[in-house]
Formats: C-alpha cells, structure tokens, sequence
C-alpha cells in the first residue's frame, strides 16, 4: 500500500532541544518578533474561524513592492522549504533530476524523492563551496531544476556574481536555477531598506532573475524575521513558473497569522530595526569566528561565513574538542563534539561525518557558548 522507494528518504533531523539548554542548533533569532509584529498576530486571533487569504494577495503584493517585481511574479508558501517543493513538483517528472550541492540543505533530497525526482548530490569543493564546475559537469537531458543555496546551509559560504554568471551560462535554458537565499539578509552589505541592491561580495537574486528567464529566487521570513514558528516564505521570478508553482501549492497554506505578520514586517520602520538585529549577529559571528580560529588554529571555523551560523568541519572538530575538552578525555569527532558542548548545556547541529553547525544570536548566548568550549 505505499511507495516502495519512500525506503530511500532520510528523515528530516530538527535541530535538539532541551529544557535549560542553550539551542544554538536550529539557525533560529534569539529575539521574538518585533512588537509590531506581534500585535498583528494577536489581532487574527478573534477571526481565527474563518480561513486566510488563500491567494496571500496583499502579502504578494507588499512583497513585489518590497522586491520592485510585479505581483504576478511573487508567490508565497508554508516557508521557503514548502516552496522548494512545489518548484520541484512544477518542474519534475518523476525520474528527472534535480542537482544540489552537498553538504547544503538538508530538505533537498527529500524534497526531490517526495516528489518522485531524483536527487543529484554534487560535493562541495576543498573550501567549502559549491563547485560549479562540478555542477554544470552533472547536467544531463534529465535535469529539471538545480538548486544553489547562497549563503551556503551549514556552510555559510557563499558565490560571487560572476562565477554564478559563469555557471549560468552553462545552464541551458529550460533548466530551472532556484537561488535559495534563506539567509541573504544576514551576508554583508544587505539593506534591508533595498534588498533588491546588489551587494558587494555576492549575487542578489532580485537582480540575477531579472536577468535569466530560467533563475528564481526563495527566501523566508523564518531567519532573520524571526518567525520560524508561523512558517512563511516567498518566491521571485518569471511569471509563468511563479504560476505554476501557486498550482501545486496546497490550499490556504499559509495561515492568516503568518501573512498579517509577515506584512507588518515589511513596514519600513520594522525594516529599520531589523537592521540592527543583523548587525549584533555579524558582530558576534566575526567574534566567534576569532576567538575559535585563535585557539583552535585556523580553519577550525569556515571562515568568512555569511549566515547566522558557523561551520567547524570535521576534520578540524577533534582540534576544538581538545580545546573544550581541558584536562578531560577530548572528543575524536564532531559527534564528541557535540555530545560534549550538550552535556555543558549547549545545543549544537551535528552532521556526523561533516561537522558541526553553530547558531550564531546574542553576546550572551556567545559567551554562554565560548565557555562550554572553555574560551570563556
């Protein structure tokens, strides 16, 4: 009675969590949403019988406003991941192939089984980065859809401009290109008062879409917005794959909860404050990122990562483990790793074999952090 090949998806693994422990496993905002935010949220519990906006049409429309797109060129999901599956479901046939770096976003191979595709892993290069090359060497007659996750989930590394273009211009043109930028708003140089503008050390895909025909971008309100628990995204690009991918969308998806908040945080003074949420984070990862390297040696962190989070490889967590561990047994791996910073009242995200990812939020919760490593 079931699909025999559903034996071949992994589970999606949520980052832990635990009474009284710091989580710093899940890429969450340590703040609550903006007061603002939160006042509209409260003002949709009294109509909570009747059924949201099933279009999302004046949270489509903030958002082309908010991008300089047309609305028609806008959609909006249960988060950017339900989106990342409705592109597939709009693009694949079953047997067709979707490429993906990997390590990068856990969702895309499962997404890609669901949806009866299959999945393309393509390996990271030396520095942690999507190897382009490689990717455009996987392209065959049967892919449909590739995605680039820019910056890097668990990496934090991300593209310049003219390698995408490069890579683009390998891409044939009924080959769908889907720039996943969950945590562009965090890389260096975004404005959230233009966040159409293009940055200084990596793509936009506002304007990238603009551009090619076959490009879409994603983001999410979940990061850097700080509603990871009302789940709501967006896509961006032409219309008629935008179109088809409000077909496969399942109806009224997106909770009238999520679309009230999602548009009080497109109000400019919201925009404004955002600002210095994203600073204190790139404060703390450039702190984190120094004080790790300085004991641990160079590379034990990814250097110059661009999300809310850093990433310690494996090869280099037996280096930090021997830091953290002091006069105890030190960890071998990034599994000791980990087990070690949760018995310390830290919860990080282990890749068991790959490394480990860490949430980057607050001074404290980085100071909390720095002393289960024994930096502190």
């Amino acid at each position: 009675m079931i699909r025999p090949d559903l034996a071949q998806i992994p589970a999606y693994v949520p980052g832990t969590v635990g009474a009284e422990m710091l989580k710093l496993s899940s890429n969450e905002m340590t703040l609550p949403p903006l007061p603002a935010v939160q006042a509209a949220v409260a003002d949709c519990a009294a109509r909570a019988n009747r059924y949201p906006d099933m279009g999302a049409v004046a949270l489509r429309e903030a958002l082309a406003g908010y991008l300089g797109l047309d609305p028609a060129e806008v959609a909006v999901g249960c988060g950017s991941t339900a989106l990342c599956q409705q592109l597939i479901q709009a693009t694949c046939a079953e047997g067709d192939e979707v490429i993906f770096a990997w390590r990068s976003f856990e969702a895309y191979p499962i997404l890609a089984r669901v949806a009866g595709a299959t999945p393309v892993p393509v390996p990271l290069d030396a520095g942690h980065r999507h190897d382009l090359d490689a990717m455009a060497a996987a392209i065959t007659g049967r892919t449909r859809l590739i995605f680039v996750c820019n910056p890097n989930n668990p990496t934090g590394t991300t593209l310049t401009a003219e390698e995408l273009e490069g890579f683009l211009a390998k891409v044939p043109g009924d080959v769908v290109v889907a720039l996943d930028e969950a945590y562009l708003e965090f890389a260096d140089g975004f404005d959230p008062a233009d966040p159409a503008a293009a940055l200084p050390g990596t793509p936009n895909a506002v304007q990238v879409a603009r551009a090619h025909r076959n490009v879409v971008g994603l983001r999410t309100f979940s990061k850097v917005w700080g509603l990871a628990g009302l789940r709501v995204g967006y896509l961006f690009g032409d219309a008629g794959l935008v179109e088809a991918v409000q077909k496969v969308a399942i109806p009224f998806s997106v909770n009238a909860p999520a679309q009230a908040a999602a548009l009080a945080c497109l109000a400019e003074d919201a925009r404004a404050e955002l600002l210095g949420r994203v600073g204190e984070v790139a404060a703390e990862r450039e702190r984190l990122t120094r004080m790790i390297a300085a004991a641990a040696g160079e590379g034990a962190v990814v250097p110059g990562a661009q999300g809310n989070f850093l990433w310690i490889p494996e090869d280099r967590a037996a280096d930090l483990g021997r830091v953290a561990a002091g006069a105890d047994p030190a960890p071998a791996d990034a599994a000791g790793l980990e087990a070690l910073l949760a018995a310390r009242g830290v919860l990080v995200r282990c890749f068991p074999g790959e490394g480990i990812r860490v949430t980057v939020t607050s001074p404290a919760e980085s100071d909390r952090l720095l002393a289960a490593l024994g930096l502190g």
